[in-house]
């Protein structure tokens, strides 16, 4: 079988300058991750959601982005030091945050880790320590609430303990810069999105909009959390790709 790379997805930029049957390598080619802000990791969200805006299929992300969707994901994870995923998240789906072989060479031929940091970030619910989240090579973080049963970190794994029930936002990151992380990529769930939300820490996000109608009470990409209220925040948009059906948003948050 012949591998994918960035010529086997075929990408019309709309906005801007729009052009036709570019690869993803061509379409991406001016990308760059957001600066840091005020001193703190810069932050995003990439989420696939379908036309009428849940994020879930039977409970996880699963079958609503294509191939390409998938690809383009891995292209974003490869340009951030660390990626994120709720204790939810990772309960449903096991939360794969690698980039795989080519990517990765490339970020070792730019003098980086072959992969961004992996970062779990839980309440107090127990955390699946048998999950492949934690079988890889790369650095990872485990980020749980004050009350979080668990008592040790698998083997690889650094385990953060919060002051507060819930990892606040704004403490996660002053945590990873603590370890010289410039930029997050949040990758859900629709709660932890959320609760950046509302903390007002969301510089960009990556929208895929996926072909589908599903009328379905499933989640969308922002779940309210009970007592948190998050403000309204004006996005920009920065650019759109289509590939066949499928549309890729990228939106800007300026303070």
């Amino acid at each position: 079988m012949t591998p994918e790379t960035d010529a086997s997805h075929r990408v019309d930029r709309l906005w801007p300058a729009p052009a036709l049957d570019l690869s993803l390598d061509e379409a991406m080619a001016d990308f760059v991750v957001p600066s840091s802000r005020d001193g703190r990791p810069s932050v995003a969200i990439n989420m696939v959601t379908s036309i009428d805006g849940r994020a879930q299929l039977d409970g996880t992300a699963e079958g609503l982005g294509s191939r390409a969707d998938r690809h383009l994901m891995r292209r974003y994870r490869a340009t951030f030091d660390a990626v994120a995923t709720g204790g939810g998240t990772l309960r449903a789906a096991g939360a794969w945050l690698r980039v795989g072989d080519d990517l990765a060479a490339r970020r070792r031929a730019g003098g980086r880790a072959p992969n961004p940091i992996g970062v779990v970030i839980a309440g107090g619910d127990p955390v699946p320590l048998g999950a492949r989240w934690f079988s890889g090579d790369e650095p990872r973080l485990l980020i749980v609430g004050r009350g979080n049963p668990i008592g040790e970190a698998p083997a690889g794994t650094e385990l953060l303990r919060a002051p507060d029930e819930r990892p606040a936002p704004g403490w996660v990151l002053d945590c990873l810069a603590e370890r010289g992380i410039g930029s997050l990529l949040l990758e859900g769930g629709p709660h932890l999105n959320a609760a950046f939300l509302a903390a007002g820490l969301i510089d960009e996000l990556f929208w895929t909009v996926a072909p589908q109608l599903h009328g379905t009470d499933a989640l969308p990409m922002i779940a309210p959390i009970p007592g948190i209220t998050a403000s309204p925040r004006i996005g920009r948009l920065v650019s759109v790709l289509r590939h066949e059906d499928e549309l890729f948003l990228r939106y800007r948050f300026d303070r």
